[in-house]
């Protein structure tokens, strides 16, 4: 009887090592992961990428670089927090597990397919993807993000992406669709659509606005998250992609008010008077018809009540006329009366007040993060509760209102779009010019045969994908070299920082005074 037990104590002990021992291997590849990310010049280039507006233009503002090392801070405190309650921890065991090290590396991995100029970028190439080259699934950050990880990056032991684990190329998909077709049904016909899986009110009939591969990556997506559907539904996030994204909005939310408070953009007297507005006249802005909201916009409080509105058409799920109401009263006490009260000066108070503001806030979400079994497919595992999820919602509305719709930074962005337009003609040009193909950068020469092998690996295995690229060659037909030459130049380009986009415009252009150098380039 004795020697049962001892043995059966002893097989228990035996599992148990070899779990323990299961877990630290496991532990040590996702760590692994992280530092080839975090080593990895796609990673470094950031630094020289927008957030919002140029990094040329201030060293106190944020950028990609940034930002992103924000999110993976946020990202672990939320993981760590998951992981320390107990029945949190019941549940991630049903989803798929949590662990610290993929959420970081997924955070820190985020936003690497940004090209110049931030979001502006992303919009540009996405349009000369789709009507220049007929790429039919165009340009997106998300999706270069998944490309430069699994295939561009040649950094990884097979030089063909970092080779990762399916963890942490699992976590890196926010939107684990393709713009089109796969899978399916796709989620952009579900009936409340995913975040991001609907299509862009400005690109009808162009698929969804927001997705995490191109057709060439789809196999990798397949592959990455195979060990995960039995936790999730194919159109879900796993439960750490869910964290790195909720970082992401936590981030954004706080640190980009910070820079513009810095440089003096958010101007308190704007800010409070369009909170005050909506504050005192809520219930009569409420019963305005929507053809005059369209119209006054531009008045005090209208504004914040489409918000309000677009809230209740796309997120009933969460939506609170009184939490959003206590958003906005808690913004305005600390933000507006808070840290906006005070010009920013340069002053060590001055930097304690944005010290306190960010890190009180930043606690504040995080405290406010709620796991759950059966979320809203508008929702991940992992979001925040009512009424911190409203602050967010008021906190980028700010953001928006007060920044990106500046006619300042438009015509700035103007600008930057028509350098990537000329750029990406150039190129193209060049690339095309048969006598100069072997004196063409490269790296551009290398991601053009990489991307003609992909694309004739589709129309040998997946030809259905290929015939939803819009015509774009001769009969109507897609043309293969087309769609590669376009996927190369569109790599390309997106890999440059937004100095060396300007750099390499002024040489193709004539208007350099050095020869062009190659050695900085991904």
């Amino acid at each position: 009887m004795t020697s049962s037990t001892d043995d059966a104590a002893g097989a228990r002990t035996a599992r148990r090592d070899a779990t323990a021992a299961a877990a630290e291997s496991s532990n040590a590849a996702f760590r692994i992961d992280r530092d080839r990310i975090a080593t990895s010049p796609f990673f470094a280039r950031l630094g020289g990428v927008t957030q919002v507006v140029s990094t040329t233009d201030s060293g106190l503002l944020h950028n990609r670089l940034t930002h992103s090392l924000k999110v993976a801070q946020v990202a672990r405190a939320i993981a760590d927090r998951l992981s320390a309650t107990a029945s949190d921890a019941a549940v991630l065991d049903k989803l798929g597990g949590c662990d610290p090290d993929v959420v970081e590396a997924a955070a820190l991995a985020h936003d690497l397919g940004h090209p110049p100029f931030g979001h502006l970028g992303e919009q540009v190439l996405d349009e000369l993807a789709r009507e220049r080259f007929g790429l039919t699934d165009g340009f997106e950050g998300n999706a270069q993000t998944f490309r430069i990880l699994t295939t561009t990056d040649v950094r990884g032991p097979t030089a063909v992406g970092l080779d990762l684990t399916a963890a942490v190329r699992a976590a890196v998909l926010k939107y684990p669709w393709a713009r089109l077709g796969v899978p399916q049904p796709h989620p952009s016909s579900m009936a409340v659509p995913p975040r991001g899986a609907g299509e862009p009110a400005e690109a009808p009939g162009t698929g969804s606005s927001k997705y995490s591969a191109y057709f060439t990556e789809l196999d990798d997506v397949d592959q990455a998250r195979e060990p995960f559907r039995r936790y999730i539904e194919p159109w879900q996030q796993t439960v750490e992609a869910s964290v790195m994204d909720t970082a992401d909005d936590i981030a954004y939310a706080i640190h980009d008010l910070q820079d513009f408070h810095r440089i003096g953009v958010l101007q308190q007297a704007s800010v409070a008077g369009e909170l005050q507005q909506w504050t005192r006249h809520a219930l009569e802005l409420s019963t305005v018809p929507e053809s005059r909201m369209a119209t006054r916009d531009g008045r005090s409080g209208y504004s914040l009540e489409r918000l309000r509105r677009r809230l209740h058409a796309k997120d009933s799920w969460i939506v609170d006329d009184d939490a959003f109401a206590y958003a906005v009263a808690r913004v305005r006490r600390e933000l507006v009366d808070g840290l906006l009260a005070a010009v920013f000066d340069g002053s060590v108070e001055a930097e304690q007040a944005i010290a306190e503001f960010s890190t009180r806030w930043t606690e504040r979400l995080v405290e406010g993060i709620v796991l759950t079994e059966s979320p809203s497919t508008r929702s991940g595992h992992v979001t925040l509760r009512a009424e911190q999820w409203h602050e967010v919602q008021i906190l980028k509305w700010v953001h928006s209102r007060f920044v990106l719709l500046r006619p300042d930074l438009a015509l700035h962005q103007r600008g930057q779009a028509a350098l990537l337009r000329n750029l990406v003609g150039e190129l193209d040009e060049w690339v095309r010019d048969g006598s100069e193909w072997y004196r063409i950068p490269r790296r551009l020469h290398d991601l053009v045969e990489l991307a003609t092998t992909e694309y004739q690996r589709l129309e040998r295995d997946r030809p259905e994908l290929l015939r939803l690229s819009r015509p774009a060659g001769a009969g109507g037909e897609y043309d293969i070299r087309t769609l590669a030459r376009g996927r190369a130049i569109v790599d390309f380009v997106a890999s440059l920082t937004d100095k060396q986009g300007v750099a390499l415009l002024d040489s193709l252009s004539g208007r350099a005074t050095t020869p062009w150098s190659e050695s900085f380039v991904l």
